[in-house]
C-alpha cells in the first residue's frame, strides 16, 4: 500500500506506539473486593501507513465470548507494517462478567444499556464512560461482537442502521450469512456512538459461553473484508463467501403450549410459509402441537432448550428483503 501521508506516533493510555508496531495497554478500571486491579486491556495496532482509526470490541456481555476469539484471530492475521490506519482492539470490555461467566456486572446492570455512562455513576456507568472516552471518541467506526442470549444460538449475522450509507456498505462488505436492520436501543453502545456521529456494526453469532468454529471463522473473515473495504488491509487471499442475505425485519415464533420441543429446522435454513418448524408434545410424544411458519423466511436463530413454556421464543425468522442489496 502507498501511504497518503506520513503516519504518526499514537499516544494511548500514557504509552506512545510507533508507526508499524503494536502494544498492549492496560487502562485501570476498578479494584475487586480482594483489591485485585481490574483493567481494560487494549491492543493498539498503529499501522505503518496513514488511515482511519477503528475499534474492535467483544464481551460487553461477559458470557458472550465468540468475539474474544474472533479478535485474537484478526490481530494474528494483521501485520502492523502493512496496516493503513489504527486498530484499538478490546477483546473483553465487561471484565467483571467475563470472570464470572455472567452477562451482567456485579450489580446486575447490563453494560450495553448503560452508555454513554458517567464518571460519577454506577460501576456500569463508569465503565461505559471510560470506554466512550478512551476508545470510541478516538475512532471513526466500530465493530462490536456479540452472541445470542442465554439458551439460544444465532446464525452469524450483522446488524445495524442499514439506512446509513457507510454502515450498509460495510455490512455488505462483511459478507456474513445475513444482515438485519436494527433499531438503536436506549443505553446501548451503538446508540451512544451514533449520537456523536460514529457508526457501529454489530456481529451476532453462536451461543454464549462457548466457542463456535463456524461463527468465529465468519467473524474473522468478515472483519478482514470490512478492513479491506476501508482500505486498511489488502483484500487478497481472503476466502470466497456467498453474498449476504439482506433482511428487512425479523420475528420470533413462540410456543403455543408448554412441553418438550423438537426442532425441525436449523439456523441458515430458508423455509416456506406453513413449514413445520417444530413440534411440542409431552414427554411421551403425545398430544403434539405443530409450530408453523406464518411466512417464508430465513432461520436466523433458535432456542437450545427443549423444555419450553407457553409463549417462549423458539425460532427466530428473518424476512428476506424483496429489493436486491
Amino acid at each position: 500500500m502507498t501511504p497518503s501521508r506520513t503516519p504518526a506516533e499514537f499516544e494511548f493510555g500514557g504509552r506512545k506506539v510507533a508507526p508499524g508496531t503494536q502494544c498492549k495497554v492496560d487502562i485501570p478500571v476498578s479494584r475487586l473486593p480482594t483489591q485485585t486491579l481490574v483493567e481494560l486491556s487494549t491492543m493498539v495496532v498503529n499501522g505503518a501507513h496513514a488511515g482511519p482509526t477503528i475499534w474492535l470490541s467483544a464481551a460487553l456481555h461477559g458470557d458472550e465470548i465468540n468475539g474474544v476469539e474472533i479478535i485474537r484471530n484478526v490481530l494474528e492475521a494483521i501485520d502492523p507494517k502493512d496496516l493503513r490506519g489504527r486498530i484499538l482492539a478490546v477483546p473483553v470490555v465487561n471484565v467483571f462478567g467475563f470472570l464470572t461467566g455472567s452477562r451482567y456486572l456485579p450489580d446486575r446492570r447490563d453494560l450495553n444499556r448503560s452508555f454513554p455512562g458517567s464518571n460519577r455513576g454506577s460501576l456500569a456507568g463508569r465503565l461505559a464512560h471510560l470506554f466512550m472516552t478512551e476508545i470510541v471518541a478516538r475512532c471513526s467506526f466500530g465493530l462490536d461482537f456479540h452472541t445470542a442470549g442465554a439458551g439460544r444460538t444465532n446464525l452469524p449475522q450483522v446488524r445495524g442502521d442499514l439506512g446509513h450509507p457507510k454502515t450498509r456498505r460495510l455490512a455488505l462488505a462483511f459478507r456474513a450469512p445475513a444482515a438485519l436492520p436494527a433499531t438503536e436501543r436506549d443505553g446501548s453502545l451503538r446508540e451512544a456512538a451514533s449520537r456523536i456521529g460514529i457508526p457501529v456494526l454489530l456481529f451476532e453469532g453462536g451461543a454464549p459461553r462457548r466457542f463456535d468454529p463456524e461463527t468465529i471463522q465468519s467473524g474473522v473473515t468478515g472483519t478482514l473484508r470490512t478492513l479491506a473495504d476501508l482500505r486498511m488491509v489488502k483484500a487478497s487471499r481472503l476466502p470466497r463467501t456467498r453474498e449476504t442475505v439482506l433482511l428487512e425485519s425479523s420475528k420470533w415464533l413462540r410456543a403455543p403450549r408448554g412441553g418438550i420441543l423438537r426442532l425441525h429446522v436449523k439456523s441458515g435454513q430458508h423455509i416456506e410459509r406453513g413449514a413445520e418448524v417444530a413440534t411440542i408434545a409431552d414427554v411421551f410424544g403425545d398430544d403434539p402441537v405443530m409450530v408453523k411458519a406464518p411466512s417464508p423466511g430465513l432461520v436466523i436463530g433458535h432456542t437450545l432448550d427443549p423444555l419450553v413454556n407457553l409463549g417462549e421464543a423458539v425460532v427466530h425468522l428473518g424476512k428476506v428483503a424483496s429489493a436486491p442489496a
